[in-house]
């Protein structure tokens, strides 16, 4: 989610100095520059915003005065606010806190480190975001705490029984990646299960940890005895009937921190085992990856095939035009298997050779178009063409991918025998035999 940053400074030279510091430091950020109280007032009234900057001194009202307004408004009430001065003076100093100031930044550092102070503050202070999942019996309770959370922001979803909550997080967990981000649920429930049953459903048959499903817990008990079975059921924290606020958005902001801290770790280690398994060339996967998933692949269904393909007089190309165009050509080809095969697994298999892994029954009609396309296409402005060999794992039954790969380059090997630019099949019988050009 991308930030909104709201800048309050009646000079427009600072405005303008300000934003383009905040465009450079955040370049994903939504900055909005006002010159007076009466504007930001106004703006904060019409949107929502991550983060406010003001200078301490205003045309029309004094900065710890607005920082006062906005602590009293609903929708920002928790909204950082930064106060920008080249003078802190003692009266910003002892009244700072009181007034809602979040934090102070001294122009005279400059405008350059203000983009970074900025970056680093928002890093620190994420803004709070993620779809809730509320377990509560009482539409009452719920109501009020529904809107609560609501105007922090929050995407909350409210189901009366456990029943109810198991089935979205099932769904959710099937359709969107992402999910839930945080469930908050009463302890004592009224239905068949409680937030207890709930709990052991998430933790140890749903195998959900703490740091992927953060569960806030709301009892209304505060025996220390209850406590320990809440902590023991498997939730991360829990918070006393009546709800206070403050009390209430404070465990759900540090829940949430644990839970996107955990996406962000997974999404790295996501990325750095695709950039460990993904030929840095050409896009494709590697042959690591090809042997380590490639049997896999071709055993989630019977009509799975195997394309091996080659680009004809390679060695022609890096001779007569040299090895950057030879890469470039490399990298084309890439993009194209990328491009023509998303559902299937394309890798390189070494130098000028590929290896296409697929599912269908439309995979010769595809292997041609494949052919056709590359020698239409002319990657990087040379005129390429492909010799490809087929093998279809129904024909080869009990044959493993090596096997297969072996079946298909003795296809490939006619392929080229028989002139190249061209796409040959090996037949369960042993049969070679050539694949009719398809109009594509």
């Amino acid at each position: 989610m991308s930030n909104s940053i709201l800048v309050v400074d009646g000079s427009t030279l600072s405005r303008e100095l300000i934003t383009r510091r905040l465009d450079e430091a955040l370049p994903g950020a939504r900055v909005t520059a006002v010159g007076s109280e009466a504007e930001a007032l106004e703006r904060l009234e019409q949107e929502r915003f991550s983060l406010v900057t003001t200078a301490l001194m205003l045309p029309d009202a004094d900065g710890l005065d607005l920082c006062r307004r906005i602590r009293h408004s609903k929708r920002h009430h928790y909204t950082p606010v930064i106060v920008i001065s080249s003078d802190a003076d003692q009266r910003l100093i002892r009244e700072g806190y009181a007034a809602g100031v979040t934090d102070y930044f001294d122009k005279s550092l400059g405008f350059q480190a203000f983009g970074q102070f900025i970056k680093a503050f928002l890093e620190r202070n994420a803004a709070l975001y993620g779809r809730v999942l509320y377990v509560e019996d009482s539409r009452t309770v719920a109501a009020v705490t529904k809107g609560m959370l609501e105007q922090h922001g929050l995407v909350v979803t409210h189901t009366v029984a456990v029943e109810d909550a198991l089935d979205l997080l099932g769904k959710a967990r099937q359709e969107d990646e992402r999910g839930f981000d945080l469930v908050i649920t009463d302890f004592f429930l009224k239905g068949e299960m409680t937030g207890g049953d709930l709990l052991y459903v998430l933790r140890a048959r749903q195998h959900y940890s703490q740091q992927e499903l953060p569960v806030l817990v709301i009892t209304g008990n505060d025996d220390v005895s209850t406590q320990v079975e809440v902590f023991r059921a498997g939730a991360n924290d829990f918070v006393n009937k009546p709800l206070v606020e403050e009390v209430l958005m404070a465990r759900v902001r540090s829940l949430l921190l644990i839970k996107h801290q955990f996406d962000a770790i997974r999404r790295q280690a996501a990325d750095m085992e695709r950039l460990a398994t993904t030929d840095a060339l050409t896009g494709v996967r590697n042959r690591r990856y090809l042997v380590d998933e490639g049997q896999g692949f071709l055993s989630r269904t019977p009509k799975g095939w195997v394309i091996i393909v080659d680009l004809d007089h390679f060695k022609r190309i890096n001779d007569g035009y040299g090895h950057l165009i030879g890469d470039k050509v490399l990298m084309a080809m890439g993009d194209i298997l990328n491009r023509l095969f998303p559902d299937g697994l394309c890798a390189r298999f070494g130098g000028e050779e590929f290896v296409v892994l697929l599912h269908g029954d439309k995979v010769p009609v595809r292997a041609e178009h494949l052919r056709a396309e590359v020698e239409k296409l002319k990657p990087a402005d040379v005129d390429v063409t492909l010799s490809l060999g087929l093998a279809a794992v129904a024909e080869h039954p009990g044959k493993d991918l090596n096997a297969l790969l072996g079946i298909a380059d003795q296809a490939l090997y006619k392929a080229k025998a028989e002139g190249r630019n061209r796409v040959y099949m090996t037949r369960g019988d042993g049969r070679i035999s050539p694949l009719a050009p398809v109009a594509v």
